[in-house]
């Protein structure tokens, strides 16, 4: 008994000795994962949330280790410039402070740190962030047109956070003000959150694609990132995936400022069609096609690489054999398929609507799915 209470022991302590040691390496099971696109890097972005620097409940060490367990390749700590109820707790006349803690701890690890903060106001212009700053200090300006342009003599990409918000708008629709046009006219503003936390704004995504801005999506996240999204509960965070032609800081803000951009909230991928539909062919794949025996029903094998579970509408002229004309994709796993061909042929073109992908308010994007050298 004593051995094999030992035994028992010894098993335990080498689980969880790997578990640390998985912990430690953040190659974890919750990684957020999606596949790079045809000369663009792929990048998964958090690029607006707060720590104990402004009205958040953490220390800036754990949005990094939160970061780097969700496999995220870049975070920005915009804490809010002016509203800062920790102060009598924290003080901290430096407004950078949160940002320089977060690159120290995320120094050994590769995860990178953009400096940014939030603009913080009342409707009009509402809350905005700036990113790619150089020093939030100096973005501490009274009027709420010059902290645009001061962000911009630094060279800062903005972005118009959580439009929707009812404590600034009350019916919940995303508008546009006289000042919002007048910021996009002069070129003060880049982009708009069409998700944000735990809400999505049809009207914030026709702002952004009448306007030319750049669709977001951010978790502002001001607790913990398993609490606020159920994690455990198989939940994730919000990300703007940032198609960048290089992996770093001046890659992703050139990937931004170009609008190259798609919105990751519950399980639905928001973004325009050129980035969209290469994303999804990238990430659906068929890994073997071939016909039952006796029979002209081809067996289809598509492999999910992503995070994301598919929802695909059938839209082609074949019907399947144990599936109605929705078909559903788990995220990370192999879904078969039954087609039903009538003749046996050497190729087949499917073509769906994808229901958990959005271009445009109430729309969805259509993509084909090709099988070729398939067994007979």
């Amino acid at each position: 008994m004593h051995k094999l209470t030992t035994l028992l022991l010894c098993i335990i302590s080498t689980t969880a000795f790997a578990q640390t040691q998985e912990d430690h390496s953040h190659k974890l099971a919750r990684s957020l994962k999606f596949p790079n696109v045809p000369g663009y890097k792929v990048m998964k972005c958090d690029l607006h949330m707060h720590t104990v620097f402004s009205d958040g409940s953490v220390w800036p060490d754990i949005r990094v280790a939160e970061a780097l367990m969700d496999g995220l390749d870049a975070i920005s700590l915009t804490e809010h410039l002016e509203y800062q109820p920790h102060k009598a707790d924290i003080p901290h006349p430096d407004r950078n402070r949160s940002y320089e803690l977060a690159i120290k701890e995320a120094k050994d690890h590769n995860l990178l740190i953009i400096r940014g903060s939030e603009i913080t106001r009342k409707m009009p212009p509402g809350h905005n962030n700036a990113i790619f700053i150089e020093d939030a200090n100096k973005m501490l300006v009274d009027d709420s047109v010059a902290v645009f342009r001061e962000a911009k003599r630094q060279k800062a990409f903005t972005f118009w956070n959580h439009p929707m918000w009812m404590a600034q708008r009350p019916d919940g629709i995303s508008t546009l003000t006289p000042m919002h046009k007048l910021l996009i006219k002069e070129k003060l503003l880049d982009g708009i959150e069409v998700v944000n936390d735990g809400s999505y704004s049809d009207e914030a995504l026709q702002i952004a694609l009448d306007n030319n801005l750049t669709i977001m999506g951010t978790s502002d996240v001001h607790k913990l990132i398993d609490w606020t999204f159920g994690v455990p509960q198989g939940g994730h965070r919000p990300i703007t995936l940032v198609f960048a032609k290089e992996p770093t800081i001046e890659g992703i803000k050139e990937g931004l400022e170009n609008r190259r951009t798609v919105a990751f909230f519950k399980d639905l991928l928001i973004g325009r069609d050129e980035y969209l539909i290469p994303l999804i062919k990238e990430s659906l794949k068929i890994t073997s096609a071939k016909y039952l025996p006796k029979t002209s029903v081809l067996e289809l094998e598509i492999e999910n690489l992503t995070s994301a579970t598919f929802t695909l509408q059938n839209r082609s002229k074949y019907t399947f054999a144990e599936n109605s004309d929705i078909i559903t994709l788990k995220a990370g796993e192999k879904t078969k398929l039954q087609v039903k061909t009538k003749d046996k042929l050497s190729s087949i073109d499917l073509n769906f609507e994808v229901l958990n992908a959005i271009h445009s308010p109430n729309s969805h994007p259509a993509v084909t799915l090709q099988a070729t050298s398939i067994t007979q």
